[in-house]
């Protein structure tokens, strides 16, 4: 698994209070108030990423066999290509550091 590259917006830390329910970002919370009262607003393209993920793209059969495999002991984990991906992407965020 590759992580993606890091954005600025993703290394700025939020403000103010964040409620991590599923229930806040349904597509009835427009113009909703959070428990603390603060008005809370969810943005089309915010609610258009949830509707997005019910379809993730996950491959249900490729699931069902891993977990099979897991489940009779057949699973086999390639250590070394593990260790590969960890340092090719630990060179990728260093590299970026120095630029």
């Amino acid at each position: 698994m590759k992580i993606g590259p890091l954005s600025e917006a993703a290394l700025t830390p939020a403000t103010g209070p964040v409620r991590s329910e599923r229930a806040s970002t349904s597509a009835g919370l427009a113009g909703a108030q959070d428990s603390s009262g603060v008005p809370v607003s969810v943005s089309a393209a915010a609610r258009s990423l949830e509707v997005s993920s019910a379809g993730s793209g996950i491959d249900e059969a490729k699931v069902a066999a891993v977990r099979a495999a897991i489940a009779n002991g057949t699973f086999t984990v390639d250590a070394g290509a593990i260790a590969d991906k960890l340092l090719s992407n630990a060179q990728e965020v260093l590299s970026r550091m120095r630029d």
